[in-house]
């Protein structure tokens, strides 16, 4: 049974990298077999596994494998956004492949028996586990978090950097997976009927979009939907459900791109600037409705010109980008594209 749905979860084509980037951990994957077994490579491991929570996670925007954390561990908060988390396990999965060490495996357990224990029963996932009060507990698409954590599922029941999970970890990860597939279709923003995109979080009951930030209102998201769609297109044997939303979230991007400005980023001169020559663009997030790109000072108020917000965040956050190009180029060669 467990092999015929792992066969099913195979990956067809590389899912899109998320907005920040891989963490060091992740990085640290690029080592040869030899390097799990060095003096560096113990050292660092080490360290990864000084930072790991007692829940079994990690904390975000640290270099985990860097040095050894020495505070108090009551203190340490783990996350799964930014590429948290999933980095770590993913290398002391492979490091426990090559090494055998016990150490290894224990905290890869802990870590994915956690990931587990945070899906809601809707098949989406929170920024972290156990639940906050504030817009973490929403059902995270931002930064490609969910995305992330849907990837690693799906290659802890293929990889054999990950055989020790065992038969039973195998299939709960396989239904892990196909519930957090079930989650991203019903999450998918209707607006007139028609099947758009991705908030960069829904509510975490009614699946609704939802705001996170001042400055991250309600909206269709350009860079977090780009990234599921992509993962959707990885999809080996895809349901009619999920044809349909490629389909639908892809004529939503063609529908919205920028074309002829260039983005500068610049938090004292022009952020956009007319450029025939320059490549498409698409906003970070989109009025639902009226598809007008949306800028927000840490005040939550909506202004549609992004001059018109101040300069800490014009040049303080990632507004625009090409979300849509490589998007774009995978559609092109996917097989259940519509004509």
């Amino acid at each position: 049974m467990i092999k015929r749905i792992i066969s099913s979860l195979t990956v067809l084509v590389a899912c899109a990298a998320p907005l920040f980037g891989d963490s060091q951990a992740e990085k640290l994957l690029k080592k040869s077999d030899s390097w799990f077994s060095s003096d560096a490579g113990r050292t660092a491991l080490s360290n990864i596994l000084s930072w790991q929570s007692d829940y079994g996670d990690w904390p975000k925007n640290t270099d985990t494998t860097k040095d050894k954390y020495r505070a108090d561990r009551a203190k340490l908060k783990g996350s799964f956004d930014n590429g948290a988390t999933l980095g770590e396990l993913r290398l002391l999965a492979r490091a426990f492949h090559f090494t055998g060490d016990k150490s290894y495996q224990k905290a890869v357990l802990l870590g994915f028996d956690h990931i587990l224990k945070a899906q809601y029963p809707n098949g989406g996932w929170p920024q972290y586990y156990p639940l906050s009060s504030s817009y973490h507990r929403r059902i995270t698409f931002n930064d490609n978090t969910m995305v992330r954590i849907l990837e690693f599922l799906r290659d802890t029941t293929t990889s054999e950097d990950f055989d020790f999970l065992g038969d039973d970890r195998r299939a709960a990860a396989a239904k892990a997976f196909e519930q957090g597939v079930d989650c991203i279709l019903k999450c998918q923003v209707i607006v007139d009927g028609q099947l758009t995109v991705w908030c960069a979080q829904h509510d975490e009951v009614t699946l609704a979009p939802a705001k996170a930030r001042t400055y991250e209102l309600v909206s269709l998201s350009g860079a977090e939907s780009a990234g599921i769609l992509k993962f959707l297109m990885s999809l080996k044997s895809p349901s009619p459900e999920v044809i349909q939303a490629v389909n639908s979230g892809m004529a939503w991007f063609d529908s919205v791109k920028i074309v002829g400005f260039r983005y500068t980023g610049s938090s004292t001169q022009p952020s956009l600037v007319a450029d025939p020559s320059a490549r498409l663009l698409w906003a970070r997030f989109y009025e639902i409705g009226t598809n007008r790109p949306m800028f927000c000072d840490r005040d939550g108020i909506v202004k549609y010109d992004i001059q018109e917000i101040g300069s800490e965040r014009r040049g303080g956050y990632t507004w625009y980008g090409n979300w849509g190009e490589s998007l774009a180029n995978t559609y092109a060669k996917w097989p259940h594209r519509k004509p």
